[in-house]
């Protein structure tokens, strides 16, 4: 019987634990991962118990038991202390963690000194393993141990619910379920039955509990989102709410905008009673009605030169693939509205400041472009700087060609090949990060699943540059990410496309991209001198290289060799 219970609430932790690798993502600390690891080892321990068949099994199942004894209150408690965004000094939680320590190293003396059990027996009584033992002064060192992080917890989420007004109130709520479920579960498991034991139960529980925290935190960490760190380098405001109309959150320009929204707390839910609720809430209903209704104008009252003027745009809150709120972007918007205001009196002014805030839009599309790729290459263990450096290369080999003026390459050709260079790699946004961050070699399969990345990029480029003006430099991009990885002789891939069939702009990718790849250290290998990457690339010249472009990469060396010296 007691095998049957404990290898049900072994099944349910292993079952609780894999929803929560499913949903895990980076918003999540590392507590949550460790509270999970450890409970689903304890719930084994006592399966390992319960079918143990003697005395050294038994002990050993209770090493293991006490695995969640010594350690998964601490990890409660630094959880607790995490989600109430309450810092502790590192001095504090690395003295904690000795001790919690100390005391596992008093259960592994089990067996060999009295530190933590003595009068050890063993029996089997109605099917039923029981270790007979008497406790030894470690064991109450771990009930006061366990007493003193509860207590500290519950300390911080009262503390945090009356003080904290941007924490979820709802979440201190929850965090404060497992804490005191898995703690009573220590002082009461073996007073109600001494042939089963109730502390697997409140585990399991707690495992209940936090993927249902795990699941809402996301929501509250708008920070840490890619749009929310592009806004926070400018003016534009960043403010979420979920299809409750509840307030999740905002960043500082928003804040700056809405000084009210810092005395909202999280979770509540926007009143049509107050000004700015009215504001909000008749922004969200329009687009709820029709979603085609999400642009509105926000004006901030002040003197003639203070006033501003802001496009609010309204568009789905995505917690992974799942719809689960609004968030409203407010882009300051008063220098366009001046400048359409002296179109008629200043038309030459007009133009002017026009063409400069033309300039400046194209800069923040390009740097906009610039960051997605930087954050796709920052998911890959083996790249770092590689988009930097491929996109001097190609701005080197592009200055060599043209000062033959052979090629009669035009101005807009070279300058988009350049802008373009940064983007070969977008399509591995698309690959598993198990595949891209494998620190070694892949195998067949994986090589094949990392290979669709150049396809599944020009359809990325596609996509963000979908409504541009400018076809020529879209379908200059899409070929640069589609065919950088197709060979001269028809061997590369995704296309197998041969010679000219190629077009130019990826020919001098090509080349670029695996110089680069050659001189720069990965994961899987070391660097190569330059002197050995030359020689790969010269043999690669008529088969993988359009040779046409040998003189132009021989004479662009020198600059490439003192461009990575200084780089790498």
């Amino acid at each position: 019987m007691a095998e049957i219970y404990y290898g049900v609430l072994f099944i349910l932790s292993l079952i609780l634990s894999t929803i929560y690798i499913f949903i895990w993502h980076k918003h999540l600390d590392i507590t949550f991962t460790m509270v999970y690891t450890i409970i689903t080892v304890t719930c084994l321990g006592y399966v390992m118990y319960a079918a143990s068949r003697s005395l050294g099994e038994a002990v050993l199942a209770q090493k293991i038991v006490y695995i969640g004894g010594c350690f998964l209150q601490y990890f409660i408690m630094l959880s607790v202390f995490n989600l109430c965004e309450i810092k502790i000094r590192k001095w504090i939680v690395g003295l904690l963690f000795i001790c919690c320590v100390i005391l596992y190293g008093s259960v592994l003396s089990i067996g060999y000194r009295p530190l933590f059990y003595k009068d050890l027996s063993f029996e089997i009584v109605d099917g039923t393993s029981v270790l007979h033992r008497s406790y030894g002064p470690m064991h109450f060192f771990s009930y006061a141990m366990i007493c003193m992080f509860c207590f500290v917890s519950i300390a911080a989420i009262f503390y945090s619910y009356f003080r904290k007004k941007q924490v979820s109130k709802m979440i201190l709520l929850l965090l404060f379920l497992p804490d005191i479920i898995s703690v009573l579960s220590y002082f009461v498991g073996h007073k109600i039955t001494k042939s089963i034991d109730i502390i697997p139960v409140g585990f399991v529980f707690a495992e209940g509990i936090y993927l249902f925290i795990a699941h809402r935190v996301s929501l509250y960490d708008v920070n840490d989102t890619v749009i929310d760190s592009m806004i926070q380098r400018n003016t534009d405001g960043f403010i979420s709410f979920d299809f409750k109309h509840r307030y999740l959150g905002s960043n500082d320009a928003a804040k700056k905008i809405f000084p009210d929204l810092s005395g909202i707390a999280i979770d509540t839910i926007i009143d049509d009673k107050e000004a700015i609720g009215k504001k909000f809430l008749h922004w969200m209903n329009s687009f709820e009605e029709n979603e085609k209704n999400n642009k509105f104008m926000h004006v901030v009252k002040g003197g003639e030169e203070d006033e501003k003027i802001y496009n609010v745009t309204l568009a789905y809150l995505y917690g992974g693939q799942s719809k689960r709120g609004y968030v409203i972007t407010l882009v300051d918007d008063t220098q366009n509205r001046k400048y359409i205001e002296l179109l008629d009196n200043y038309n030459e002014d007009l133009m002017r400041q026009v063409d400069e805030k033309t300039k400046s839009l194209v800069e923040m599309h390009d740097n906009l472009i610039l960051s997605l790729a930087t954050m796709v290459e920052s998911r890959d263990n083996s790249t770092g700087g590689h988009i930097k450096r491929t996109s001097v290369g190609v701005r080197i080999l592009i200055e060599e060609i043209k000062k033959t003026g052979e090629m009669q390459l035009s101005d807009k050709f070279c300058r988009d090949i350049i802008k373009a260079a940064p983007m070969h790699d977008l399509g591995k946004i698309a690959v598993d990060d198990a595949i891209l961050r494998k620190p070694g070699k892949f195998t067949d399969k994986e090589y094949e699943k990392m290979k669709k990345h150049a396809a599944e990029g020009a359809r990325v480029i596609h996509e963000i540059l979908k409504n541009t003006e400018d076809e020529e430099f879209k379908l200059l991009a899409e070929n640069v990410a589609h065919y950088h990885h197709e060979r001269w002789d028809g061997s590369g891939y995704p296309k197998g496309l041969k010679g000219e069939e190629i077009p130019l702009e990826a020919r001098i990718m090509a080349i670029a991209d695996v110089y680069d790849a050659l001189v720069s250290k990965r994961v899987y290998k070391e660097s190569m001198s330059f002197e050995q990457a030359d020689a790969i690339i010269m043999e690669g010249m008529g088969s993988q290289f359009d040779a046409s472009l040998k003189k132009y990469y021989i004479s662009a060396r020198p600059r490439l060799e003192e461009y990575y010296c200084g780089v790498l």
